[in-house]
């Protein structure tokens, strides 16, 4: 210790204080440095996240309204089944004109000259490709509407639906958009009396993919992806649960259980297109399974989960504490039964956790989906995991590459999906671990 001596006054002064007040003023000021890098590098990570969702939420939203025109159908007979032999034969409902009745009730609707081919062919153009299909499915359905007029709700195509969201601009010149004044104007008229309207997407829901966006749905995307989580948590919940109970309770302590741990733990970090590789080779080219099959793709996505799932589990194991299973030896318990009876309930809340966040891992995944063919397309819904099918992220890979501009909501309103999938699952993980975890 230093010490300082004033000769006027006499008195000898400690320089050991003002030190370590000048240590203490430092170690603060580093205390509030860090804390003031840390939230901003949280403030950073929301303002990025708070964008992401900004964009895909404002592109989106309007994904999930569609819009309709209304128009009395007259099913003419001359014009669905002239020689009247759907009695005998069936397939001529399937081949009828059905454009030709969409056509004369928009030309009607409209008051249009029907002498007039363009105006004729633009207000015909007003209606989705899709409409025709769904005049024929009425028809096959109930025959008994040949020769009525019946009102229908039809889809509008794509281009008047993306007019009548905004989506288009309807002050630049004419032609330089998709929808003419002439197709505007009658928008306008519908929309004056009612016809045309927008209602609920669920064909968002239930369509399979299309060429056509007015008609492009996840349906098929849903039921592949719901299978895959299917076979994904039969396959890799028991199989990674007994390995981490072996590995952590059986196994002994040597240099192979350490090979094998590190490997587990490598394997944890592997890109995921290298499983889509090894799929490829193993379960298509060598087994023999078809291709965009759920169960490949399940098969895949389990390989991919179970390092994951047996990490967490052991760490779940390992949490429980070594009391319990000294007091159920104690008690006369196996080690068998020390395990299943005592160590794995405790565990489990751990283990669901692990399980679940391991699943929303896979269903994002779309590298190695597309590796084993399941970008196809694949328009009607497969009943069995061996028929093909496609999955939500392959889904919007595939949409995001169409050029039709309408396919743009779509893409973004399947991301919406998709990550509300990804948060119920993550949020069920946190509950199951708050609703279950026990503090030793």
């Amino acid at each position: 210790m230093t010490d300082i001596v004033s000769p006027a006054a006499g008195v000898t002064v400690s320089k050991a204080p003002a030190r370590r007040d000048i240590g203490i003023k430092r170690r603060y000021a580093a205390e509030r440095r860090f804390q003031a890098y840390g939230i901003a590098a949280i403030s950073f990570g929301l303002v990025f996240l708070f964008i992401l969702l900004w964009t895909v939420i404002g592109k989106g939203y309007t994904a999930f309204q569609q819009t309709a025109i209304t128009l009395p159908i007259e099913f003419v007979e001359k014009t669905i089944d002239p020689d009247n032999k759907r009695a005998t034969d069936p397939s001529v409902l399937i081949a009828a004109n059905y454009p030709v009745l969409l056509r004369d009730a928009i030309v009607k609707q409209l008051n249009i000259n029907a002498s007039s081919r363009p105006d004729v062919r633009d207000a015909s153009a007003m209606l989705s490709k899709s409409a025709p299909i769904q005049l024929r499915d009425m028809v096959i359905a109930d025959p008994s509407i040949i020769g009525k007029t019946v009102n229908v709700t039809v889809l509008a195509d794509a281009n008047v639906d993306s007019a009548n969201k905004g989506q288009i601009d309807l002050l630049v010149d004419e032609k330089n958009r998709k929808v003419n004044d002439k197709q505007v104007g009658w928008m306008n008229e519908l929309k004056a009396s009612g016809a045309l309207h927008k209602q609920f997407n669920t064909g968002l829901f239930v369509n399979g993919n299309s060429s056509r966006p007015e008609a492009a749905g996840l349906g098929v995307a849903l039921i592949g992806s719901l299978y895959l989580m299917l076979i994904v948590l039969v396959l890799s919940l028991p199989i990674g649960v007994a390995a981490s109970i072996y590995l952590e309770e059986f196994a002994p302590k040597n240099k192979l259980t350490d090979l094998i741990e590190v490997n587990i733990n490598n394997l944890a970090a592997v890109p995921s297109i290298v499983y889509g590789l090894l799929g490829l080779s193993v379960f298509i080219n060598f087994i023999g399974l078809p291709r965009s099959a759920s169960l490949v793709g399940g098969l895949v996505l389990t390989l991919m989960t179970l390092p994951t799932i047996i990490i967490a589990t052991r760490a779940a194991l390992r949490a429980v504490p070594p009391s319990i299973r000294a007091a159920a030896l104690g008690l006369g318990a196996s080690k068998m039964q020390m395990v299943f009876h005592h160590v794995l309930p405790l565990a489990m809340p751990g283990i669901l956790t692990g399980t679940i966040i391991g699943l929303a891992h896979a269903l994002g995944e779309t590298a190695p989906l597309l590796l084993i063919g399941m970008v196809a397309f694949v328009a009607n819904a497969p009943t069995t995991p061996l028929d093909p099918s496609t999955a939500l992220p392959v889904q919007v890979y595939m949409w995001a590459n169409e050029a039709e501009r309408a396919f743009v909501e779509r893409t973004s309103g399947a991301i919406i999906v998709l990550l509300l999938f990804l948060i119920v699952m993550n949020m069920g993980a946190i509950l199951l671990r708050r609703r279950f975890e026990r503090r030793w």
